[in-house]
């Protein structure tokens, strides 16, 4: 059976990838020139890892990722240490797989080199413009042409044109975040802050996350500010030195040390999408940000995709040749209630990093000090229905 997959991000790939193994033959779409592919850092939590392992690239994540040791969480000003949850080792034993950071631009290849050496076609200047669906098949319209499959899949992002054609027009809803991003050389950065962990950084309607990435030589800055004068959702938009600088003016001297070794950061203003009530019809479906982008502050969107894809396949396996339109339900039901709760979950965390009130800071701080000091076993079970869910045990 044929699966035309519209995009060629962490997801798509994935999807192709997964399908294949499936006995799928996938073939990916993608509207850009994938040479100068870009990015910053990403974090991946154990159950995202473990569709990559499941995936055959176990080794290849192992070379390009950094197994931090913990997360921490700090006062924007003082420097204080307010909360802190154990990685590393006790992530891997207690979830059965790494927590890594890794640098974008790594794993796309990763996983495009795999979808290539796997003779899975990959097809780059392909933009799909919509899709005409009949009872045995779809037509994929393409700037280009046309393409026939039996199915569809929309892993092309937060604008996608697979769901606008699916379910109509619609606009993401703006955050009131922006974000800036930015790879530091690790020489660059003050010596109190190359630490091998995950940092997050709290204060009033702003914070700012730093790590390490691949073998300690970069560290990927992240730097939220609530704002609303700048819409744009673009990972491409550069901003000024001067300007996230300012953003951060009364920080914690090693914090501005830090934003003084950026050339040249990129902002992007987040956006995400209420939960949908369907993904899905009888020969198209969607996957990642197409269908349920969030904000990055649990760090899931690629973690949720990987997810997806993994789930996606595994349910197909079991179709009705001819209606495979009940396994593309199958997986709307099984996917809609978790990635809703996650998409629901990182607002509510960008809300406590950025909470303006003076008392329900130091409310904020006390318990989730006393949890991670008094209580560690507590403070990491917190995390269990979000990490410890194994997509790929569930579904073989």
């Amino acid at each position: 059976m044929d699966v035309a997959v519209v995009g060629a991000g962490i997801g798509g790939l994935a999807a192709a990838l997964a399908l294949a193994e499936a006995g799928f033959a996938p073939r990916v779409l993608e509207a850009r020139d994938l040479a100068g592919e870009t990015g910053a850092g990403i974090q991946l939590s154990p159950n995202g890892v473990r569709v990559l392992h499941a995936l055959g690239l176990r080794e290849g994540l192992a070379a390009i990722g950094h197994r931090p040791e913990a997360i921490q969480l700090r006062d924007a000003r003082s420097g204080r240490l307010i909360a802190f949850r154990p990685l590393g080792r006790s992530s891997e034993e207690r979830y059965g797989a790494p927590y890594y950071d890794v640098h974008r631009p790594a794993l796309f290849h990763l996983l495009r080199d795999a979808v290539v050496e796997r003779g899975i076609p990959l097809e780059t200047g392909a933009r799909c413009t919509g899709f005409e669906e009949h009872a045995d098949g779809v037509r994929v319209q393409l700037a280009t042409g046309t393409l026939d499959a039996a199915l569809l899949l929309g892993a092309d992002g937060i604008h996608s044109r697979v769901r606008e054609t699916l379910l109509g027009a619609d606009d993401a809803r703006f955050t009131g975040n922006v974000a800036y991003r930015a790879v530091v050389p690790a020489d660059a950065v003050p010596a109190s802050l190359r630490r091998p962990v995950v940092t997050a950084w709290l204060g009033p309607a702003r914070h700012l996350v730093h790590y390490p990435l691949g073998d300690g030589g970069d560290v990927n800055v992240v730097a939220v500010v609530e704002r609303d004068d700048w819409r744009e959702e673009s990972w491409t938009a550069a901003a000024t030195p001067a300007e996230l600088a300012d953003a951060f003016r009364d920080w914690h001297p090693a914090l501005r040390e830090l934003l003084a070794a950026v050339d040249t950061p990129w902002k992007w203003a987040l956006h995400d999408r209420p939960p949908l009530p369907r993904w899905s019809s009888d020969r198209v479906t969607l996957l990642g940000d197409a269908c349920h982008p969030m904000v990055p502050f649990l760090a899931q969107g690629a973690c949720m995709a990987l997810e997806d894809a993994w789930a996606l396949a595994r349910l197909l396996e079991d179709r009705d040749e001819d209606a495979p339109g009940a396994a593309l339900d199958r997986y709307q039901r099984l996917r809609r209630p978790r990635t809703a709760r996650v998409q629901r979950e990182a607002r509510a965390q960008g809300e406590r990093f950025h909470e303006r009130a003076r008392l329900k800071r130091l409310a904020r701080d006390l318990e989730l000090g006393l949890g991670s000091r008094l209580a560690p076993e507590l403070a990491m079970a917190r995390y269990d229905w979000l990490h410890g869910y194994d997509v790929v045990a569930r579904l073989g």
